[in-house]
């Protein structure tokens, strides 16, 4: 069957035609068999990642921590989900507006590995490359040499693309598989490194290159007896040409080990999956490329999609949170300040409303930040609660694209992308 060329610069169209191309078997699958991927596809609404997808909230004790994370973990930092950590929103108050590596929340699919920087490598490879067509004769580039390319530095937001899934169950009361993280699994860093173009173009990319696929060093991944190796997920190289980085620092530093040290993919606005931690090689190819992470575990299932799933998941929802622990105690008849963030995938957030009545009344916050693309904006305003009992504080902001958080996020089985508008309780003594 034969095709147009894929489109570059319309990321639903050229996601549409992958997933035919695959399902037409014109699409690579890179190691996984399509019997076993379509096998995958059939069972997605309750298929999970072993040992990561789904983990139980673990008790956060004085020693609290992971046998598969390298830096402390905190009980005021984090909420430990089995090989996760959730960063806690009261924990960022006053930290500034980038996430300190120290509070930034931690999503692992094995555990975190212990790469040597000095023999670290990036291979480049494909039939999209001129004169490295496999990965025996790949285009080698080692920290030395990235650091040899124009430096660049862009505060970006990561955020998995099942932050808010809990609130699914606990505000909606439907079903979802995969880690119960809240508004968490999100962070706000300084990544320094290179433009990914600028590798892409020093290994001799060519006009035939459709897509780009960035695979880490972490260990393979197994799912339902189908070992799926390494995690990897193709990107339209139009996007992998345009704001896509390999960065090696975080906030000044290193890059830590559980944020993906030596060298990570960071790709703004997409969800998290998307920025590869411990990045080891890139396949340049000049067919379509497909992977678990590119389909099957990160698309939406249920009645309200498309029958067979919708196209892979690519940018992000808007959200907000309050930098306030949840059921704390606040004292009536007191001026309090109230503290959040507002992001969105789309643009930049235009503003947000809070209401400290459970939604009857809203009001205008004041935002403490300029808006900017792939990054939070944070704001505050005071409130003087007047009667005692449990209260629901409500934040919900709008975006430059026109996206208001709505009352009800549209539920998927996998729990992935919630906007809806989040109720935070209190107390008032």
């Amino acid at each position: 069957m034969s095709r147009s060329p894929l489109p570059h610069d319309d990321e639903a169209a050229y996601d549409r035609d992958r997933a035919a191309r695959f399902l037409d078997g014109a699409a690579r699958a890179d190691g996984v068999s399509r019997r076993a991927l379509l096998g995958l596809l059939a069972a997605a609404p309750t298929a999970l990642l072993t040992g990561t997808d789904r983990a139980a909230a673990a008790p956060a004790g004085p020693a609290a921590g992971l046998a598969t994370v390298v830096k402390p973990l905190p009980p005021e930092h984090y909420r430990v989900l089995g090989t996760n950590a959730e960063t806690r929103w009261e924990a960022l108050r006053g930290s500034g507006f980038t996430t300190p590596n120290s509070h930034f929340f931690v999503r692992n699919h094995t555990a975190t590995p212990l790469i040597d920087p000095s023999a670290w490598r990036l291979r480049v490879w494909g039939s999209g490359l001129r004169g490295a067509p496999s990965p025996e004769n790949a285009v080698v580039f080692g920290l030395r040499e990235l650091r040899r390319l124009p430096a660049v530095e862009r505060a970006v937001l990561v955020e998995c693309a099942g932050n808010g899934r809990g609130f699914y169950a606990w505000q909606q009361g439907q079903e979802v598989s995969g880690t119960d993280w809240g508004l968490g699994a999100i962070g706000l860093a300084r990544w320094r490194g290179v433009r990914l173009a600028d590798v892409l173009h020093r290994a001799g990319v060519t006009s035939r290159a459709v897509d780009v696929m960035p695979r880490g060093l972490d260990a393979p991944v197994t799912s339902g007896g189908v070992e799926l190796g390494r995690v990897r997920r193709p990107l339209p190289l139009a996007k992998a040409l345009d704001d896509v980085l390999l960065a090696y620092e975080m906030n000044g530093e290193p890059l830590p080990p559980d944020h993906g040290g030596p060298v990570r993919v960071v790709v703004p606005s997409w969800v998290g999956i998307s920025s590869v931690k411990w990045v080891g090689d890139i396949e340049v190819s000049d067919t379509a490329l497909h992977s678990p992470w590119n389909t099957e575990l990160y698309r939406l299932f249920g009645p309200r999609h498309p029958e067979g799933g919708s196209a892979p998941l690519t940018r992000q929802t808007v959200k907000s949170a309050f930098e306030l622990a949840r059921d704390i105690e606040v004292r009536a008849g007191r001026t309090h300040r109230l503290h959040g963030r507002s992001w969105s995938g789309l643009g930049t957030v235009r503003s947000v409303e809070v209401s400290t009545d459970g939604g009857a009344r809203w009001q205008r916050a004041p935002l403490r930040d300029s808006p900017r693309r792939d990054a939070w904006v944070r704001w505050e305003l005071p409130w003087r609660p007047a009667r005692r009992g449990p209260v629901d504080l409500l934040a919900r902001a709008t975006d430059s694209a026109g996206r208001t958080q709505p009352a009800e996020s549209v539920h998927n089985t996998q729990g992935y992308l919630f906007d809806a508008v989040v109720r935070h309780r209190v107390q008032v003594v």
